[in-house]
């Protein structure tokens, strides 16, 4: 009986060591409101970390070097008893191939961040109805987000699942009087970005990330980068389809934003194997044009 009760219990330890998908940091910076209670700021900041890292979000078995290391960092503006209105800091990295380096997948700020919170409540999330606190719903939302773009960075279209999910949130998620779910009057909302992803005419950009990701970052630093660059430089000159509509595009500029320390590093070492450099900084000056003067005329061409 004994013995049962061992396997028993080595059985749960194993299942619950390797059931999570998330390695995720979480803080709540509550000094706009500093006169409120603080407890419940601690409180809040623990019930979110172990009902991201604690959740099986797609029932795999994963040990910690595959999990996705990403943070979720709320701002807390205003407190009215139980209700909270903030920001939200979303992140999410991507290991690259044989090395220590992580490439950014997600770097987001959500302005439109409302919620109900008691203090030491059980966090419960239902991927078929709206929660009524909208606090699981915004932060599974970004989860399944961040699976989805991880997905997509290792197999071609491998995020769709994923996407599903976060979009099937966002959809149970409208009209019910929380900001940053609305598709009308509501730039760069959540339901605008994931039926953008949805969208099979961002299916190149989608494509790209794979190609840059498996085929370009998990080659680049081999000995010689030629490869590498060269398959990340045309996955970005496939872009460039992209230049007449991306101006209102959440998901592009999204990448856009992500990316553009990345891309501006990997092609500033000055080897870049014959590769006519002018050619992709014309390019992201159309795609990125924020970034002309602190990025792509940078670039020694």
């Amino acid at each position: 009986m004994k013995k049962i009760i061992s396997l028993f219990f080595l059985f749960f330890i194993y299942t619950q060591s390797f059931s999570q998908e998330l390695l995720a940091t979480v803080q709540v910076n509550s000094q706009q409101v500093g006169g409120s209670n603080q407890q419940a700021f601690k409180a809040l900041e623990k019930s979110l970390r172990d009902f991201i890292n604690n959740t099986s979000w797609t029932g795999k078995k994963l040990q910690n070097f595959e999990k996705i290391k990403c943070g979720f960092s709320v701002v807390i503006g205003e407190r009215d008893g139980n209700r909270f209105k903030g920001s939200i800091v979303v992140q999410a990295m991507r290991p690259v191939y044989n090395t220590t380096y992580d490439s950014p997948l997600i770097n987001l700020q959500d302005q439109r961040f409302g919620f109900e919170y008691i203090e030491n409540e059980s966090l419960i999330f239902n991927e078929r109805q709206f929660s009524g606190k909208n606090l699981t719903d915004v932060v599974s939302f970004y989860i399944y987000l961040i699976l989805g773009l991880d997905a997509d960075s290792f197999q071609s279209m491998g995020g769709s699942q994923w996407y599903a999910k976060a979009q099937q949130i966002a959809q149970n998620s409208q009209n019910r009087n929380y900001e940053g779910w609305n598709t009308i009057n509501e730039p760069r909302s959540r339901s605008i970005l994931i039926n953008e992803v949805m969208n099979p005419n961002w299916n190149q950009l989608r494509s790209t990330i794979y190609t840059y990701h498996r085929a370009g970052m998990d080659n680049l630093f081999n000995q010689d980068q030629t490869a590498g660059k060269k398959v990340i430089f045309d996955a970005l000159m496939q872009l460039k389809m992209y230049e007449n509509t991306f101006q209102q595009a959440f998901f592009f500029n999204l990448f856009m934003d992500t990316k553009s320390d990345e891309i501006f590093n990997i092609f500033n070492s000055g080897n870049n194997g014959g590769l006519i450099l002018n050619d992709l900084k014309q390019t992201m000056i159309i795609l990125s044009p924020k970034n002309i003067d602190n990025k792509w005329n940078k670039w020694k061409v």
